[in-house]
């Protein structure tokens, strides 16, 4: 469960109150599968970054399982996952194999379980045959299974995703959704593709940096329409 109370977020140079990002946000996210939706610079993306902590609350704070992700950062990052909209941001290591083993370094893991772990990944995402081919060569749906994987690799137990589809075509966007619908995680999905959110337990509806509408796909996603 991640809780934000009354969050507020603003760059140094932007934290008067009309210039915050975000603004006063309180919400408890316990459903599996949350969509975050809004317009361009409503904030979505700002509120992404805080539920992991690769940005840090102005005032107000998160808390993830009870960890707050600025005292207790390292427990957050263990239990939160982050895949970027763009992979090519997240792909490190030169191969498919090394990509994968590089976010496990920092858990001290025996050389069989990494080896164990990096060929379940290569396995379940259909990229066996790549291990041992540069990772910046993969198509682009390759890369974003790549940069899933990667994340998925260390076992976190929430799944924060950033537009993970945007830059992919149709297929490869089936295949995202395919693997994003059978993750035991708990998934929160920034998204502009409403379709996808179809099924999901919840939406949150970003607007201005405040929480515009919060509820079932089909209720608050009439609300966004509304908004736009």
């Amino acid at each position: 469960m991640i809780e934000l109370e009354a969050v507020s977020f603003g760059y140094p140079h932007r934290q008067s109150p009309s210039q915050l990002l975000l603004r006063e946000v309180t919400l408890t996210l316990a459903e599996q599968r949350i969509g975050i939706i809004g317009a361009n610079g409503s904030g979505k993306s700002t509120l992404a970054r805080l539920l992991n902590g690769l940005l840090t609350p102005t005032s107000g704070r998160v808390l993830v399982r009870g960890h707050d992700t600025v005292r207790q950062q390292k427990l957050v990052r263990r239990d939160v996952g982050f895949v970027f909209q763009d992979p090519d941001l997240q792909i490190i290591m030169p191969t498919v194999a090394e990509d994968l083993a590089f976010g496990l370094r920092r858990l001290g893991l025996p050389k069989d379980e990494v080896a164990r772990r990096v060929d379940a990944q290569l396995a379940r995402h259909g990229l066996s045959d790549h291990r041992d081919h540069p990772a910046h060569l993969l198509s682009g749906g390759q890369k974003q299974l790549l940069a899933i994987a990667a994340v998925l690799v260390t076992e976190p137990s929430i799944l924060v995703m950033d537009e993970p589809t945007t830059l992919l075509d149709l297929r490869n966007r089936r295949a995202v959704m395919a693997l994003v619908a059978d993750l035991p995680q708990q998934v929160v999905l920034v998204t502009h593709d409403l379709e996808v959110l179809a099924d999901f337990d919840r939406v949150v509806v970003i607007d201005e940096g405040r929480v515009a509408a919060d509820g079932a796909p089909g209720e608050a996603i009439a609300a966004y329409r509304a908004l736009v």
